[in-house]
C-alpha cells in the first residue's frame, strides 16, 4: 500500500522532516518504487527505475543524517532524470533505438552535483527520441502520457520529466530545452519548469540537440522547490564551453516578497495571436490576479519576435545535424521515421541562412533588452494550445490549420535564441481538466525575480501541481 500522505509533500515539506528525522529516505524511497511500479504503465514516464541504486543512496542519505551529516535540503530526496543526462553505470538512451544499450562511464556534472547535495537518482526519464520534438508522444520505448487525460500529450521533449513530477512518481526531475522542452511539459502536465539564463547550468555529460539552444533546469512540484534545486544546478563548469562565470546565489532568496510596485510586461502582439480561448480566459484571469496583488502592468511592443521562429529554427536545423551526421550516415534506417524526416530537412539548412539567424538573434535579444528597461518580467501564454491528443499532427486554432508540433514550439523558442530565463508554471485547467501553462520572462540573470513573481501567483491562486488518479491504459 502506497503512503500518499508521504508522497504529496514538497521537496522544502520533505526535507524537513528527513532532517527531523520524522522521515526515513529508505521508506520514500520504498514508497516511491511501489507508485512507479503501479502507475508507470500507463504513462510510460520511465524509461529505467534505478531501484537498486536508490535504495542504496537512501541507505547511505539515512545513515549521514542520522550522524548529523544533513548536506540540505536536497539529501535523501528521489530525483528523476531526462534520459538524456548521462548516468555513470546506468543506462541513458536518449529515448532511441540506437542507444537503447548505452551505459555512460561517468556522471553528467548535473548528476555529480546531484550526488554531492546527497539526491537520491530514482531512474530515467522518457524523452522525444533525440530530444528533437516537442510532442512526447515518439521514442522507442513509448509515448510519454499525460497524467491528466492519458489519450493526450504530456508535451516534450522532457515528457517523463513532466509526467513522472505530475503523477508523483519523483519529487522533483531534471529536463533539457532546446525549444521548449522544460516548458511545454511543464505546462501539458501542471507543473513548474524553469529555464535558467543560457550558461546557468552546465551542459557537460548532457546529449546535445543544439550546441547554442540547449539548456539544462528543474522540474518540481512548487516554486520553491524549483528555486531549491537551481541553488543545486547553478555554477560554473569548465568543461562546458558555454558555461557562465557568475557568484553563487540563493534563487529563493525573493520568495515571499509582495510583487506590489513591480511592473509586468503584456506582449501587444505575438505572445497572445491565435490563442484557444480557454488559454486566452486563464491568463487574462492571471494578469489581473497580479494588478490585484499590485503588480503595474504595462503592454509592450517587441517587433522582431515575428521572425525568431525562423532563426530559432534554422539554428537548430544546422545544429542538429551536426550532432547526428554520423548517425544517419552509418544507420539512418534506425530513426523514427518522424525524427529522421526533420533531420533530413535540417541537412537542407544553408551556410547564410545560419548567419541571417544569428543576426535576428542578436537583435531580439536588443528587443527584449529594452523591454527590460521599463518592466520587471513579461507575462505569457507557455502554449497557445490545449495538450492535443497522442499522434495529432495538425489542430485549428481561430479556424487556422496549424502544425501540432510548430504550435507547441510558438511562444517557448524565443527565449532559446535569446538565452533568457523563462519560467512556466500552473495558472488554471480547461473544462476537461487540462491543465493551462503560464510563462514568465525576465533579463539575463534574473531568475529569482522569476521566482518572486511565481510564488506570489502560486499563493493566491492556489493550484495543485499533483495528479494522483491516473486512468489505466
Amino acid at each position: 500500500m502506497v503512503n500518499l500522505d508521504i508522497l504529496h509533500l514538497d521537496i522544502f515539506g520533505l526535507s524537513c522532516k528527513i532532517r527531523n528525522k520524522e522521515i526515513s529516505p529508505v521508506e520514500i524511497t520504498q514508497q516511491l518504487l511501489k507508485r512507479i511500479e503501479q502507475i508507470n504503465p500507463s504513462i510510460q514516464a520511465f524509461i529505467t527505475v534505478a531501484s537498486e541504486e536508490a535504495i542504496t543512496s537512501a541507505k547511505k542519505a539515512e545513515a549521514e543524517i542520522v550522524r548529523g551529516e544533513w548536506k540540505g535540503h536536497l539529501h535523501g530526496v528521489p530525483i528523476g532524470l531526462k534520459d538524456l543526462i548521462y548516468t555513470k553505470d546506468i543506462r541513458t538512451t536518449m529515448g532511441s533505438k540506437i542507444y537503447r544499450h548505452f551505459v555512460p562511464d561517468f556522471d553528467a556534472t548535473v548528476v555529480q552535483k546531484l550526488k554531492n547535495a546527497g539526491a537520491i537518482l530514482i531512474g530515467k526519464l522518457n524523452t522525444h527520441e533525440f530530444a528533437y520534438g516537442p510532442t512526447g508522444d515518439v521514442s522507442f520505448f513509448g509515448p510519454v502520457r499525460n497524467p491528466y487525460n492519458t489519450n493526450h500529450m504530456s508535451g516534450g521533449s522532457s515528457s517523463g520529466s513532466g509526467a513522472a513530477v505530475a503523477s508523483a512518481l519523483c519529487f522533483g526531475a531534471l529536463g533539457t530545452d532546446t525549444g521548449g522542452s522544460i516548458r511545454i511539459p511543464s505546462s501539458a502536465c501542471g507543473i513548474v519548469g524553469m529555464k535558467p539564463t543560457f550558461g546557468r547550468v552546465s551542459k557537460h555529460g548532457v546529449y546535445p540537440l543544439g550546441y547554442t539552444l540547449d539548456h539544462v533546469g528543474p522540474m518540481t512540484r512548487t516554486i520553491k522547490d524549483n528555486a531549491l534545486l537551481l541553488n543545486v544546478l547553478a555554477g560554473y563548469d569548465p568543461r562546458d564551453p558555454y558555461s557562465r562565470k557568475e557568484e553563487e546565489e540563493d534563487f529563493s532568496r525573493y520568495i515571499g516578497d509582495s510583487v506590489k510596485g513591480m511592473v509586468i510586461g503584456v506582449p501587444s502582439a505575438f505572445y497572445f495571436d491565435c490563442l484557444e480561448d480557454e488559454v486566452r480566459d486563464r491568463l487574462e484571469a492571471a494578469v489581473t490576479m497580479f494588478q490585484e496583488m499590485g503588480a503595474q502592468c504595462r503592454s509592450v511592443d517587441i517587433p522582431v519576435l515575428s521572425h525568431t521562429s525562423w532563426a530559432q529554427l534554422k539554428t537548430l536545423q544546422s545544429e542538429a545535424y551536426t550532432v547526428h551526421e554520423e548517425h544517419l550516415k552509418q544507420e539512418s534506417e534506425s530513426f523514427h521515421p518522424e525524427v529522421l524526416e526533420r533531420l533530413m530537412l535540417s541537412a537542407e539548412a544553408k551556410g547564410y541562412e545560419y548567419v541571417q539567424a544569428q543576426m535576428i538573434r542578436r537583435q531580439a535579444l536588443e528587443s527584449f533588452e529594452k523591454v527590460f528597461e521599463h518592466v520587471d518580467v513579461l507575462v505569457t501564454p507557455t502554449l497557445p494550445i490545449l495538450p492535443p491528443e497522442i499522434g495529432q499532427r495538425e489542430i485549428q486554432v481561430k479556424g487556422q490549420i496549424e502544425q501540432v508540433r510548430a504550435a507547441l514550439l510558438r511562444l517557448t523558442g524565443p527565449t532559446n535564441l535569446t538565452g533568457l530565463p523563462s519560467l512556466s508554471m500552473p495558472c488554471g485547467f480547461s473544462a476537461t481538466g487540462l491543465p493551462v501553462g503560464m510563462q514568465l520572462i525576465s533579463r539575463p540573470l534574473n531568475e529569482a525575480i522569476l521566482y518572486q513573481f511565481g510564488a506570489a501567483f502560486e499563493n493566491t491562486a492556489g493550484i495543485s501541481s499533483l495528479k494522483w488518479e491516473i486512468e489505466e491504459v
